[in-house]
């Protein structure tokens, strides 16, 4: 009696267990269809007839929509605006994710605050060109090369007087040089590390931020002109309407320029006239694009204004956060990171792209505070501006996060 007995309680078991997973496999695969070729089985009951069955499918799947309830979808509910503004807000998150370089190498993780790597003296800016970090040593007048995937200092070109922005651009890199006349530095990374290339001596005075349109370089000359460049090195300098120009950016349509004693950010027409005047906070600094917005770094007033690139209409003013005397704005395809360069701060401050919200702050370097900053795609990596402070040497290096 005993093994038959053991059979029923197991049969019943087995019928139970069968019951439940049929119960849950009904509610997680509801309606089912072909999409490509495909089964494919959704949680929902009310889609199964909809012609836009595999669109909807798609939407589900890549995070889009989860539905108005587990098992329902309302495919012929009207949208309210509160729900096409949450499917706009997903579909770029999912995109900025899903399409980053972070994604594709599969490195979600961030690093915490690493020790960096030794460069020249007084670093400024900083860029990648993908592979290397090209960072322009203002104290010691060099450029070095530094490798991303592991931060070593690979090489040091020398001779570049007072350099201070760096940008990569036709396989080269081209460096200002902050003096009266300003100069423009080139580099050839195919060749061995030595003297840079003088590419002209009659930028205007003390260029600083510098960005291409793909036919021209062009420079923002904090005394009081902005720079159009040829990659031959012919030169055209703007000085109409500028004060203090010295942040400057192509948005794939025009050149921006930050102003900061004049507080505003200028669009310019292709001749050097300003298209634009958007009033920003107080003594705006070096800003990035981030396909869509502008973020400027108010130096004074502790603050990012951030601006549609496409009308000029400021979106919002970000405080708070870390904002202590900030000074660069960096992107990695998700994030914007911004430097704040107070000496007693040391802090970088990070938020969203997409909503604007705030990711949080945290320390870079004990003392002294970072300066410039870019992104590989992966890290974001910044320089630690000054070396020297109160009779202390500080090494100068380059940080990655």
């Amino acid at each position: 009696m005993k093994p038959s007995c053991h059979i029923t309680v197991r049969a019943i078991l087995m019928l139970a267990l069968m019951l439940i997973l049929t119960i849950a496999s009904s509610r997680i695969r509801a309606d089912s269809g072909t999409c490509g070729g495909a089964k494919t089985a959704l949680p929902f009951t009310d889609v199964a007839t909809s012609p836009f069955f595999c669109l909807i499918s798609e939407a589900y799947f890549s995070g889009l929509t989860s539905g108005t309830s587990a098992t329902t979808y309302s495919p012929s509910a009207t949208v309210t605006r509160e729900q096409m503004a949450a499917f706009g807000a997903r579909a770029m998150d999912q995109s900025l994710k899903r399409g980053s370089r972070r994604a594709a190498l599969n490195q979600w993780s961030t690093p915490d605050r690493l020790e960096g790597t030794v460069v020249g003296d007084g670093p400024k800016l900083v860029q990648s060109d993908g592979a290397d970090l090209w960072v322009a040593n203002f104290e010691d007048s060099t450029v070095s090369r530094v490798r991303g995937s592991d931060g070593k200092n690979l090489e040091t070109w020398t001779d570049a007087t007072k350099a201070f922005g760096v940008l990569v651009a036709r396989g080269r890199i081209f460096v200002t040089g902050l003096m009266a006349p300003g100069r423009l530095y080139r580099i050839d990374p195919t060749r061995p590390a030595g003297a840079v290339t003088t590419l002209s001596s009659g930028l205007g005075d003390d260029p600083e931020g510098i960005t291409t349109d793909g036919s021209f370089i062009w420079t923002a000359n904090t005394g009081g002109s902005v720079s159009k460049v040829s990659f031959d090195g012919i030169v055209e300098t703007f000085t109409s309407d500028f004060v203090t120009p010295e942040g400057i950016l192509f948005d794939g349509a025009n050149i921006w320029v930050t102003d900061y004693t004049a507080e505003t950010l200028l669009k310019l027409n292709s001749d050097g006239t300003i298209a634009q005047t958007v009033k920003v906070g107080a003594a705006p600094r070096f800003p990035i694009f981030d396909g869509t917005n502008i973020w400027v770094p108010n130096y004074t007033s502790d603050s990012v204004t951030v601006v549609r690139a496409s009308t000029g209409q400021v979106l919002a003013t970000l405080t708070g956060n870390g904002l202590h005397s900030p000074y660069v704005a960096a992107f990695d395809g998700q994030r914007i990171l911004v430097t704040n360069t107070a000496i007693t701060s040391s802090m970088a401050s990070l938020w969203t792209a997409t909503d604007f919200a705030p990711v949080g702050f945290f320390k870079v370097f004990t003392f002294p505070a970072p300066f410039g900053a870019c992104s590989d795609g992966i890290n974001f990596w910044m320089t630690q501006h000054q070396s020297a402070f109160g009779g202390t040497h500080f090494p100068a290096r380059l940080i990655r996060y």
